[in-house]
């Protein structure tokens, strides 16, 4: 079956950084764009990357531009997140979704095909 795991969260000092990966199963990766999204408490889940199948085009909205990098390794069917400079507004629980091979535009939630469970990102001093 198709499983998306998320690993990597946990406390982190504002502006300060973390690492977060996604290891997928059960569907053919190199086919699939990945994206990262976040949903805070009583907050819409938000998509803050997404990276083609072919890994030759990718999507930051502008909030995370510059701080936020999405990369993947086809071989280990894997995507990581590097997020730098984390903020007071960053905080969330953050979730690994697949879909369409090519990013659209804004990448919107009901987009995707498959999700994982989340991993939860909290910064604070």
């Amino acid at each position: 079956q198709v499983q998306l795991v998320e690993s990597g969260g946990g406390l982190v000092q504002p502006g300060g950084s973390l690492r977060l990966s996604c290891a997928a199963s059960g569907f053919t990766f190199e086919y699939y764009a990945m994206g990262w999204f976040r949903q805070a408490p009583g907050k819409e889940r938000e998509g803050v990357s997404c990276i083609s199948h072919s890994n030759d085009s990718t999507y930051y909205p502008d909030d995370v531009k510059g701080r936020f990098t999405i990369s993947r390794d086809n071989a280990k069917s894997t995507v990581y997140l590097q997020m730098s400079s984390l903020k007071p507004e960053d905080p969330a629980v953050y979730y690994c979704a697949a879909g369409p091979p090519a990013c659209p535009l804004v990448p919107t939630a009901a987009w995707y095909d498959y999700w994982g469970q989340g991993t939860q990102v909290t910064v604070s001093s």
